[in-house]
């Protein structure tokens, strides 16, 4: 995906669904082609991931599980979470 870069056709930074000639793309950053580390990071977070991190909310969820459509399902107990999979899951 990151190799890839912007998508003008989608105005978006992440392709929706790769083909497999994206995966064949010239890039340092395929990690497919080119063995080990790409040269440089990617995916960097933002202030407020880093803000988020060390100030995580005070919260019971231990588990969260995202669905097909991105929706995040929270459980507290591993039953739970199991539960959201079985039925958000598929």
């Amino acid at each position: 995906m990151y190799a890839l870069g912007y998508q003008t056709d989608t105005k978006t930074w992440w392709k929706k669904d790769l083909t497999a000639d994206d995966l064949l793309v010239n890039s340092p950053y395929n990690t497919r082609k080119n063995p080990g580390l790409p040269p440089g990071p990617i995916a960097n977070p933002g202030l407020s991931s880093i803000q988020a991190a060390l100030n995580p909310a005070k919260t019971d969820y231990l588990y969260f599980f995202a669905d097909k459509q991105g929706h995040l399902h929270f459980a507290t107990t591993l039953e739970g979470h199991n539960a959201n999979i079985a039925k958000y899951g598929q």
